[in-house]
C-alpha cells in the first residue's frame, strides 16, 4: 500500500457554545483524529484563557493550541496592566486578530465564551479566516453540519442553566452518533457570576439515536457476549 504522508489530513470535532439566562455553557467531544486514525480519544478541547473566559478549539490541534497560548499570555499582561479581569469581548478580539493576521497559515475555528460584570455571559464565534460573530449560540467543527436544524428547533431564549447544559450535551452526543470524526466523551464548562463548573459525561451516559448501537467498553465485551439461543 502506497502511503502519502504529506497528503492533507481531515480533522474533525464538534464544539458548541450556548448562552442562557445568567451565563454560558460550552461543550465539546473528545476525539482527536488524524485522517481515519484516532490519535487521542479523551482530549480536552475546552481551554481556559482567564478565570472567566474559555475557548472551544476545532480544526488543527497544533494551530488552535498555539493561538490559545498566545491569547492567554496577552490576556495575563492585560489583566496586570488594568488591575481587573479582561472582558469576553477583549479575549474574542485578540483571537480574531491572531486568526485574521495569520489566516493563510492557520486551520482552526474557535468559539469563545465567558462571563464578565459588564455584559454578563457572551458567546463569540471566530471561524476559519478570522471573522468574529457575536451569537446567542455557536456550533463548529465537522459535527456542526448535523446540528444546524437541531438548534433551529431546540434553542430558545431565556433558558435556565440546566436546560442549556442538557441542550449542549444532547447536541454533542447527536454529532458523535452521526459524525465519524467526532467521538469519545462530552465535556462541558458552565461560566456565570458564581464561577466556573466543569462536567464530564462518559459515552455510556449519552442518549442513543436512531439505529445507534449500545456502547461497549472493549472488544472483549463483544467476543465474550453469549450467543443468542436458537429456538
Amino acid at each position: 500500500m502506497d502511503l502519502n504522508f504529506n497528503a492533507p489530513h481531515s480533522m474533525g470535532t464538534t464544539i458548541v457554545g450556548v448562552t442562557y439566562n445568567g451565563g454560558v455553557v460550552l461543550g465539546a467531544d473528545s476525539r482527536t483524529s488524524t485522517g481515519v486514525y484516532v490519535a487521542n480519544r479523551a482530549s480536552d478541547k475546552i481551554t481556559q484563557l482567564t478565570d472567566n473566559v474559555y475557548v472551544c478549539r476545532s480544526g488543527s490541534a497544533a494551530d488552535s493550541q498555539i493561538v490559545s497560548d498566545y491569547v492567554r499570555y496577552f490576556l495575563h499582561q492585560h489583566t496586570i496592566q488594568l488591575g481587573q479581569p479582561a472582558t469576553v469581548k477583549v479575549a474574542a478580539n485578540l483571537i480574531r486578530l491572531l486568526s485574521y493576521s495569520n489566516k493563510n497559515m492557520l486551520e482552526t475555528g474557535l468559539i469563545v465564551g465567558g462571563w464578565d460584570k459588564y455584559v454578563g455571559g457572551k458567546i463569540y464565534s471566530v471561524p476559519l479566516g478570522g471573522t468574529i460573530l457575536e451569537q446567542p449560540f455557536a456550533i463548529g467543527g465537522s459535527g456542526s453540519a448535523y446540528l444546524y436544524g437541531f438548534f433551529d428547533q431546540a434553542w430558545k431564549e431565556g433558558m435556565t442553566k440546566d436546560e442549556a447544559e442538557k441542550l449542549v450535551v444532547k447536541a454533542v452526543s447527536l454529532a458523535i452518533a452521526r459524525d465519524g470524526a467526532s467521538g469519545g466523551v462530552v465535556r462541558t464548562v458552565i461560566i456565570d457570576s458564581e464561577g466556573v463548573t466543569r462536567n464530564f459525561y462518559p459515552g455510556e451516559t449519552h442518549p442513543l439515536w436512531h439505529e445507534e448501537l449500545e456502547p461497549t467498553t472493549s472488544l472483549l465485551d463483544i467476543l465474550s457476549a453469549p450467543e443468542p439461543m436458537n429456538t
